[in-house]
């Protein structure tokens, strides 16, 4: 009975361990290696916080969702005004109120107040779009996350509009950001575990069922979409201290694209789509970079380089090829386990060997 119920355990878990181990060696096998790597690894694991926060509300939801980027940068904001030197901000930002002006929180504390604001934003914008369905979800949050660029643009006083907020403590490291996914990992595992994400996936299925059942779909919905922007906040603030200086145009029509891309690709059905499309996306990203910069060829003077703007081409290619011939992305929406490595690697049969 007990080794039952350690394999039913593991097999419940596995998924979990298994990514956050991938994450924890990536981390490892990254820290031998250069500092212009580490730092690509570096941004990675940070897409991969933003992509998590996006699967929690897509992947179990069903509805696509533009305004993940837009929580990035309210969160990525808050913590810039919450850990900047005041010196700093008395340079950049001198038309701050004093209370705020003078404020010096840690990094820590302040990448979760940032993920709080996004989250108590997401709660109070995501009541009346949660009530929608289909196509007007995904019309809404990209009207959403137009409404915080150009709020985060023009207000000068606050953000420092279009120009660059710079001074930010910069603490994100290969480590750090390893945490920090791992973290949002566990997040995301233990939500959708919760009778919360099972109720609903059954809306997602179908919502006249689900309804019909009792389930309370506003409530489900809501309750994704605030853990999801609480997540992408954090996400953000990590993008902000990792650079070390912020920009409105950093938190707009390109990341979003980019992260729905990572989701896309891996499966936005499984969170382990989700990290599986990032690693995929970001590999692939680099190398496209690495060719669009050129190399030279051995023993020759030559250097060969691809046209500029490959990289968007190939990653549009890959969406188009994905929704065609594998709509449910690379994982088709399941789950890795130590079950399916025990499959890959069991001998066969004494009948199918013989067969064979």
């Amino acid at each position: 009975m007990t080794m039952e119920i350690l394999r039913d355990m593991l097999r419940r878990i596995g998924p979990l361990l298994i990514l956050i181990a991938l994450v924890l060696v990536i981390c490892w096998l990254a820290s031998f290696a250069g500092i212009v790597l580490q730092r690509r690894v570096i941004f990675g694991l940070v897409n991969l916080v933003a992509v998590v926060g996006l699967y929690i509300f897509m992947g179990n939801s069903g509805l696509l969702n533009f305004s993940a980027v837009g929580f990035m940068a309210i969160g990525a904001y808050t913590s810039a005004l919450l850990t900047m030197l005041p010196t700093m901000k008395h340079t950049f930002l001198p038309d701050l109120p004093v209370w705020l002006a003078t404020v010096h929180l840690p990094p820590l504390a302040g990448a979760f107040i940032g993920g709080g604001v996004a989250a108590l934003v997401a709660l109070v914008v995501g009541a009346p779009i949660m009530r929608l369905t289909g196509i007007a979800v995904g019309i809404a949050t990209l009207s959403l996350l137009i409404i915080v660029y150009i709020v985060l643009g023009n207000w000068t006083g606050l953000t420092g509009g279009q120009q660059s907020l710079m001074g930010l403590p910069s603490y994100v490291g290969l480590w750090t950001s390893g945490l920090f996914a791992t973290g949002a990992i566990l997040i995301a595992f233990i939500y959708q575990e919760t009778r919360f994400a099972i109720a609903l996936r059954a809306v997602r299925e179908d919502e006249v069922a689900a309804r019909a059942s009792g389930v309370h779909v506003l409530r489900e919905r809501l309750t994704a979409f605030v853990l999801a922007s609480f997540v992408s906040g954090v996400g953000g603030a990590l993008f902000g201290h990792f650079l070390g200086t912020l920009r409105v145009e950093s938190f707009y029509l390109d990341p979003t694209f980019l992260f729905i891309s990572m989701l896309v690709v891996g499966g936005m059905r499984s969170l382990t789509g989700a990290v599986v499309g990032t690693l995929v996306i970001s590999v692939l990203t680099e190398l496209l970079r690495l060719a669009e910069a050129g190399f030279s060829l051995p023993f020759s003077a030559t250097t060969i380089s691809a046209p500029a703007g490959l990289g968007d081409v190939v990653l549009a290619a890959l969406m188009l090829l994905i929704i065609l011939f594998r709509p449910l992305g690379i994982t088709a929406g399941r789950e890795i386990s130590f079950a399916g490595f025990r499959r890959r690697i069991a001998p066969k049969p004494a009948t199918q060997l013989k067969e064979g």
